[in-house]
């Protein structure tokens, strides 16, 4: 059970420090006494020791979240890679023995000491089109995820929340114009019909994910979801699907400079209408540890078929400008006709402008090798 001295003395160092119910405690002990037991290779496993467990078994975050909010997905899914969620905020700091060598495994070495840069788009005109003869790059993809002050993260959403933040995303998007410029539509008011073919056509998120259950990510579906595009398709926004706010920039072909100057004015602009959320050390912040800093994810569906071939010295180059290679549909997918989605590894610990500037230069260098093999 908790120890209530250890508890008072917390209590002292921590503000607004409080203690979950012995009720809440017993549960949280027996669960990790289970998980102890359980084969699995996900940092939650790897990290959260007997020590580190006792040390936040009796802590509580403003928002009512006990350490079984955060890992309660990895051990419903020992089969996760990392297995924990921040259910809201101020999770990130009262359970930081948890999360921080978690996050410094993940992100390369982002140390407790470590401190993210500020917000730094670069320039966009600069970074030009990856594939101007159209032969290797098919589309270009960035987003980025924000959260909203003010509103906690998804677990500890109330209806009200999602309903409220709903109207709050909408109304900062209808004062977008030019190719901005576009249309909401509520998941709720959405016909069957309709939301397949957008999810069909990759443009929509869908309900169903395991490891968003089991952190009690998807409560009150479809109330306060949503999808927001501009006439083209080529910028969209997700409301309340894992984060608060998903906007994506994207087009066929490799015109990085496109994409990310769509990207940055859009972020800028819906800036301007919502405050998000930051921390002092981890950037702008998210449900999920592996997407903080600048919380970019920068990809290319690419066409590598003679590189792949070789898939180590492949590899080698991505891992050279810390880029991740997946198979067409994405994460645990095959390659389709030598079709690679080619991305940025690191979020955390480096500005906007590096993120995209180390895909771009890691998807230049594998274009260079295709071509000599190619002949």
């Amino acid at each position: 059970m908790c120890d209530k001295r250890l508890c008072a003395c917390e209590k002292k160092t921590m503000p607004g420090f409080m203690s979950p119910s012995d009720e809440r405690v017993k549960a949280l002990e027996q669960a990790y006494s289970e998980f102890a037991k359980i084969d699995s290779k996900s940092l939650l496993k790897k990290h959260l020791t007997q020590q580190v467990f006792d040390m936040l078994k009796c802590r509580l975050t403003n928002a009512g979240s006990t350490l079984m909010d955060v890992i309660q997905s990895g051990l419903k899914n020992p089969d996760s890679n990392v297995g924990l969620y921040a259910p809201d905020q101020h999770a990130y700091d009262v359970f930081a023995a948890l999360f921080d060598p978690v996050i410094e495994e993940y992100h390369g070495d982002f140390t407790s000491t470590d401190v993210h840069p500020d917000l730094d788009w670069g320039e966009p005109e600069q970074l030009g089109d990856l594939d101007p003869e159209g032969r290797f790059v098919i589309s270009t993809r960035i987003r980025c995820a924000r959260s909203v002050n003010g509103y906690p993260l998804n677990p500890t959403m109330t209806e009200a929340h999602y309903r409220n933040l709903e109207a709050k995303v909408q109304q900062a998007l209808s004062s977008l114009d030019g190719e901005l410029k576009g249309t909401y539509y509520s998941l709720i008011a959405m016909d069957k019909e309709t939301q397949q073919q957008l999810i069909d056509d990759h443009f929509l998120f869908k309900e169903g994910d395991r490891f968003l259950e089991a952190a009690n990510a998807n409560r009150f579906w479809p109330t306060g979801r949503g999808i927001f595009f501009n006439e083209a398709k080529a910028f969209l926004v997700w409301c309340n699907e894992e984060d608060h706010m998903r906007l994506i920039s994207m087009e066929k072909g490799g015109n990085l400079s496109s994409v990310y100057s769509r990207l940055v004015k859009a972020v800028t602009e819906v800036g301007k209408k919502i405050q998000f959320s930051r921390h002092q050390r981890f950037g702008f912040l998210t449900f999920c540890p592996t997407n903080l800093g600048t919380t970019i994810r920068a990809s290319v569906h690419a066409r590598f078929p003679k590189l792949s071939e070789d898939y180590a010295k492949f590899e080698k180059i991505a891992n050279m400008y810390n880029l991740q290679i997946r198979g067409t549909r994405g994460e645990h997918s095959e390659s389709i006709g030598g079709v690679y989605d080619i991305s940025n590894r690191r979020r955390l610990g480096l500005t906007e402008r590096e993120v995209v500037s180390e895909m771009r230069n890691g998807v230049l260098e594998m274009i260079k090798h295709e071509k000599q093999l190619q002949g």
